[in-house]
This record gives structure tokens, C-alpha cells and sequence, in this order.
């Protein structure tokens, strides 16, 4: 059975790149769609350019409405007709009732080892909390920020010469590699976690 894909992303797209180069072959996921809230995100371009349809939900003329935002979004999904969406580099919270069309459907990544340093800034936060591994995590999307069963890690070791930027650098190929794993999995059925150790990438 092939899952169709629909991936949300707000920037540059380097997580989605990675997850629809990854669904060929006998991989059960194909991609569908690729929406962004942001018109301009560069992402849409690199989707266009491998062939995926886009469409754009500019979030900007719903501020403080996020409701009507949400009821855009979906309709703009449910064209595609995808069985699985994935955030990858979404940035904005979807609220519970939107999340409810979703249960059970939705992936989303994160740049922390979850429970830890859900929200912004994870890079920073690890250095700042002088933690020695950091990582990201492929989890299923709930109504709550962040939360939602972890179906993938990946870590790395953090160096006393690290950044916030260097950390996100290094981060990034682990990321790349997690994801489509856990997605490749998720699509047959498997939500047996999915490791990676980022050092050795």
C-alpha cells in the first residue's frame, strides 16, 4: 500500500529534500504534497524542482485568528489527499482541534533528545545546560507542543568548541538520516523506535 505524504515546512526545506529523495523504490511512501505558511520559503522552489506539488498558507493574514489559519490549511491538505503529513521545520503550533484530524498521522522533528528543550532554541539550551549529548527526535504529533510518542533519536556528542550554529550544523546530517527512517518505518506499520548515533555518520 503506498502512503501519500504531505510535508508542512516554513523555510529552507533541507528535512523535507531529505524525506522525498528517500520515497522511491519500494519505500511504501510517496510525496504528494509540500506546503508552507510562508510564501517566499525557499523550500517550495526545491519541491517544485523534484516535482511535488506546493501551495502556500500565508499565516499573516490570520494573526490572531489561528482558527481560520487552521481551516485554510486543511482544506488545502485535504486536496492532496494525503495519509500521513510531516512537519519538518514547521513553525507554527497547531491547536488540538486541528491536531484531531490528524491523531495518528502526523510526524513532526525536532532538534533536542525530547523530553528536553521542547520549543525554540535547542541549540543554545543544551551549551547553556552544559550537557554533553545532544541530539533530535522524530515524534508523533499530538495537541501538545513537542509531545506525542518518540519514534526516532539521533545523537551526537557536543564539543567544548561548539556554537549554537556548529551544534545546528552538525545536527542537521542526523536529522537527514533520522527522519526518512522513522517515516519509512512509520508507513509499514512499525513504530519500534528508530536509533542513530550521529558521531558515526
Amino acid at each position: 500500500m503506498t502512503n501519500r505524504v504531505a510535508i508542512l515546512i516554513s523555510g529552507g526545506g533541507s528535512n523535507m529534500v531529505a524525506l522525498a529523495q528517500s520515497m522511491t523504490g519500494d519505500n511504501p511512501a510517496r510525496p504528494v504534497l509540500v506546503v508552507s505558511n510562508d510564501p517566499t520559503a525557499g523550500g517550495l522552489a526545491k519541491a517544485r524542482d523534484m516535482g511535488i506539488a506546493t501551495a502556500a498558507v500565508d499565516h499573516k493574514p490570520f494573526v490572531g485568528d489561528r482558527a481560520v489559519f487552521e481551516v485554510a490549511l486543511q482544506e488545502t491538505l485535504k486536496q492532496a489527499q494525503p495519509d500521513i503529513i510531516c512537519l519538518a521545520g514547521f513553525m507554527r503550533i497547531l491547536t488540538p482541534s486541528f491536531m484531531e484530524n490528524w491523531a495518528g498521522r502526523a510526524l513532526n522533528i525536532h532538534p533536542s533528545l525530547l523530553p528536553k528543550y521542547k520549543g525554540l532554541h535547542t541549540h543554545q539550551r543544551v551549551l547553556d545546560a552544559r550537557d554533553s549529548i545532544h541530539g533530535c527526535s522524530v515524534h508523533e504529533v499530538t495537541g501538545d507542543l513537542d509531545d506525542g510518542p518518540i519514534l526516532g533519536q539521533g545523537q551526537i556528542t557536543v564539543r567544548s568548541t561548539d556554537t549554537a550554529d556548529t551544534l545546528a550544523a552538525r545536527l542537521l546530517p542526523v536529522e537527514h538520516a533520522l527522519y526518512p527512517a522513522v517515516l519509512e518505518r512509520f508507513c509499514r506499520g512499525d513504530r519500534t523506535r528508530v536509533t542513530i548515533d550521529g558521531d558515526s555518520l
